[in-house]
């Protein structure tokens, strides 16, 4: 079966079809106009590509290894299931690589301070990290529940210096901690720096994330046929906000031969607050300065309360890349519910050793699922997108482990 190829870019007003754009106050325009052009300016010059491809290589450890699960693969029957090691990166995901490409731009406008919201604590401590680096002061928003249940990265993100503010209105999860980051950016939008945290946000955040995250999909493009002489039947990654696929897919967008597969939290059931499957039932609706898919069911055109066992995947809107890739039909969305998202994070570590973020593990679970109705000739590449040393103690509480 073959798909429509697509360059993916925005056109001048950020958007990507109909999705996309500046939902924001006009004064609130003018600054992210002055970072989407001062980014423009620089993103090309040999300093600062220079700069971050060496950041990249010798900090981060780029490239990550493409690795074949040959006894997941085997438990699964049929396909061949490859992994692309973003778990391996220094901090253990991908979110170091555009968390890197913001503090540089923070710093080349002079910033002050760099803000973020962060969910499951990946791009917190990332952030945190790229600010260490280059010597910028950073302050974290992160809901209540996920400062409990990622505790070991609450405790990485204080070490590094970072002030963390926990979240303690509404869900208190990754949406209400974007707000609160979000208001605290309005205070001094002209000094401080909002790093957005996914492809999400008005435009130029969903451009830029996954400019930074495209260094993913060149790897595996070259990765792959190197290692098998073919290119993958399916490549596959988790979405909530959706940066770490966006990354990945990039490689492969005109390769019409490819599958390109989101896999979405299904949760424990399809009623409100149960699940985050935006793409799968969410419709058009505008959120945090940009219009995408959003879950809005209880009333139009506000956010659902959404869950997922994943502190990453919990957000009710969706890269608006994601949303365009749905609508044109070149890349379809699936969705993994709590048990399967648990057996594919056991089954893998008890397979190849290899201990994967609860998020990461949505996409290993649809590739598990798959594997046996593909067929021995095909191969599924899936995105590790993170390690789970920051979900290994709520794993073994939940499981009685």
């Amino acid at each position: 079966m073959s798909h429509p190829s697509v360059n993916l870019r925005p056109n001048a007003e950020g958007y990507f079809g109909a999705y996309g754009g500046q939902h924001i106050p006009p004064h609130l325009k003018v600054i992210m106009d002055e970072i989407g052009e001062a980014y423009l300016a620089i993103r090309q010059t040999s300093a600062y590509q220079d700069e971050l491809a060496e950041l990249y290589q010798h900090y981060v450890g780029r490239p990550s290894p493409l690795f074949h699960a040959r006894r997941l693969s085997e438990k699964c029957g049929g396909a061949r299931i490859w992994l692309k090691r973003e778990d391996l990166n220094h901090t253990g995901a991908h979110k170091i690589n555009h968390c890197l490409g913001e503090a540089l731009l923070a710093k080349h406008m002079g910033k002050t301070k760099v803000l973020a919201e962060t969910g499951a604590g990946q791009h917190g401590v990332a952030l945190a990290t790229a600010c260490a680096l280059v010597g910028l002061p950073c302050e974290i928003h992160m809901g209540a529940i996920d400062v409990a249940k990622e505790h070991p990265n609450v405790t990485k993100m204080k070490i590094l210096g970072a002030d963390l503010i926990c979240v303690e209105r509404g869900t208190k999860t990754l949406k209400d901690a974007v707000d609160s980051a979000f208001e605290e950016y309005l205070k001094d939008p002209q000094n401080f720096f909002y790093a957005i945290g996914s492809v999400v946000g008005p435009h130029p955040f969903p451009m830029m994330v996954a400019d930074f995250q495209s260094i993913i999909g060149r790897e595996a493009r070259e990765q792959f046929p190197a290692r098998t002489g073919k290119l993958p039947d399916a490549v596959v990654a988790c979405v909530g906000g959706g940066s770490n696929a966006m990354g990945i897919f990039s490689g492969f967008l005109d390769d019409a031969g490819v599958r390109l597969v989101g896999v979405e939290p299904s949760g424990t059931g399809r009623e409100v607050g149960a699940h985050a499957a935006t793409l799968s039932y969410g419709k058009p609706g505008t959120l945090h300065g940009f219009h995408s898919y959003l879950l809005q069911e209880m009333a139009e055109g506000e956010p659902d309360p959404v869950y997922s066992i994943a502190s990453g995947l919990d957000y009710p809107a969706v890269g608006p890349q994601h949303a365009y890739l749905k609508d044109i039909g070149r890349a379809e969305y699936h969705a993994i519910d709590d048990a399967g998202c648990l057996d594919a994070f056991m089954t893998l570590s008890r397979t190849e050793g290899i201990i994967p973020a609860l998020e990461s593990a949505h996409a290993v679970a649809w590739a598990m699922q798959e594997a046996a109705r593909l067929g021995p000739e095909a191969d599924i590449l899936v995105n590790l997108s993170g390690r789970g040393d920051k979900d290994a103690d709520f794993v073994a509480d939940k499981l009685g482990l």
